[in-house]
């Protein structure tokens, strides 16, 4: 028994489930799961990728960020939308980004989308889901366009459209009801900020703004602020009034000293040191 739980065999492991429910037996609550929320998406047009993603991000019920930028840079032709936790998404794609980096060094050639999408579901399959990174993860390479959804736990999928987070269904309605193979260029980028539109307005996790990111074989062009569908207008009256408008005067003023008294007795040692 000592050596069995010391040494873990092959395949799943699924001790901490056994834990949790003696745990909850001793009346220990388990902690809650974090809620989060984004809209990201992503779809294939006749020349490449489009990106989208909104810029809200949320620390519970507030709105900590209203310009958060949610699509990350992996290489020169490929970039990652992030959902879920903030930190994980910036930091899991930020390390994704150097090992490709020096992928690229040491092979001597562009890399390929399916390789950081391989090292992606490796990393957080690893951790079983407790890095919240929900990932949409898009590029061009020597092989063509190429789409793929990574979730938290590790699984992938390649789609020619997709859509991840709490607005993930209002965004998916769009791409269902509209997206055709071969988009041109302008269509898919007026799709993609559709879809985030969508998301945008149906889910409260999501808001503020539409970033957007095409990617061809040619160029990658980010596109922070794509659309502005929450911009703050000008307020109809100024709430500024004239002075003397309070009923407020001051009949009296009276100003207290804290410092009562003070003395100052000089310190003479009778030891002095002989200067002369």
């Amino acid at each position: 028994m000592a050596t069995a739980s010391v040494y873990k065999g092959s395949g799943f492991d699924f001790s901490n489930h056994v834990r949790n429910e003696f745990l909850g037996s001793r009346g220990v609550k388990l902690p809650k799961a974090t809620s989060t929320g984004t809209t990201i998406v992503g779809c294939l047009f006749k020349d490449g990728i489009v990106l989208g993603a909104d810029t809200r991000a949320t620390e519970g019920p507030i709105v900590a960020d209203k310009n958060c930028e949610k699509i990350h840079f992996i290489s020169e032709s490929i970039r990652c939308c992030g959902a879920g936790t903030a930190a994980d998404t910036e930091f899991t794609t930020a390390m994704i980004s150097s090992s490709i980096e020096l992928h690229a060094l040491s092979t001597g050639r562009k890399p390929r989308v399916v390789t950081a999408m391989t090292m992606l579901k490796q990393y957080l399959f690893r951790y079983q889901g407790h890095v919240g990174a929900a990932l949409v993860l898009g590029g061009v390479d020597s092989t063509g366009a190429h789409l793929f959804t990574v979730a938290p736990h590790g699984s992938t999928d390649k789609l020619p459209y997709v859509t991840m987070g709490s607005g993930s269904l209002a965004a998916m309605a769009v791409f269902e009801s509209q997206w055709r193979p071969n988009l041109e260029r302008d269509e898919a980028t007026k799709l993609v900020a559709a879809a985030i539109s969508a998301g945008i307005f149906n889910d409260l996790g999501s808001g503020s703004n539409v970033d957007v990111c095409v990617i061809t074989k040619d160029k990658t062009d980010m596109i922070r602020g794509f659309e502005l569908p929450n911009e703050r207008g000008r307020k109809e009256r100024k709430y500024t009034f004239e002075r003397g408008t309070t009923d407020f005067h001051v009949n009296s003023e009276r100003i207290r000293r804290l410092v009562a008294e003070e003395s100052i007795t000089p310190f003479e040692s009778p030891e002095a040191m002989d200067t002369t």
